[in-house]
């Protein structure tokens, strides 16, 4: 039984996280399509609304109740693991990434009421923090090991660092365009 669960656990934790990497690449490209002028902005906000509701409500938002339920019925399986500090580093994270995914709801309903407060920009940078919460999560189940985890940490840092440069290289790249 505890397999199946896991392989449900797993194949949502992949949809969730492509709903949320999606949904906020459309939240750049619908704060993009603001400097458009109209009718392009109007009917380019008309439709990356429909698409980020679409997303939300059919896959992302399901995706993420699917994954907790996962979560929760392989810990009533597996009751041991509560005692593994790993597994509550790891729900820490969780608890940020269920955060993360609140705002992203709470940033699309601004949308589609025509309030907009983050750049592109931000809202780039906004969408590799749900990549760093990733690679924590994935590293504490994967290492499990506390020394292991510190380099992991170490390493999540390192890539945080290369993702911030990366965005803003593409950044400057954009505006010599």
């Amino acid at each position: 039984m505890y397999q199946y669960v896991l392989a449900i656990h797993i194949i949502f934790v992949v949809c969730w996280m492509a709903g949320l990497f999606y949904m906020v690449r459309l939240f750049i490209y619908h704060t993009e399509a603001q400097d458009k002028p109209e009718p392009a902005r109007t009917i380019l906000s008309e439709q990356f609304g429909i698409m980020e509701r679409k997303l939300w409500w059919i896959i992302t938002t399901p995706s993420m109740y699917l994954v907790l339920a996962a979560g929760i019925l392989m810990l009533y399986l597996m009751p041991a693991w509560l005692q593994m500090g790993w597994l509550h580093i790891k729900l820490l994270f969780v608890v940020g990434l269920i955060a993360y995914h609140f705002i992203c709801q709470n940033k699309m309903n601004q949308m589609r009421k025509g309030i907009f407060k983050w750049t592109s920009t931000q809202l780039r940078l906004w969408n590799e923090l749900a990549t760093l919460i990733l690679f924590a999560i994935v590293f504490l189940v994967v290492l499990k090991n506390s020394l292991n985890w510190i380099f992991g940490v170490v390493g999540i840092i390192a890539f945080s660092v290369v993702l911030m440069m990366a965005v803003k290289i593409y950044k400057r790249f954009r505006e010599k365009r």
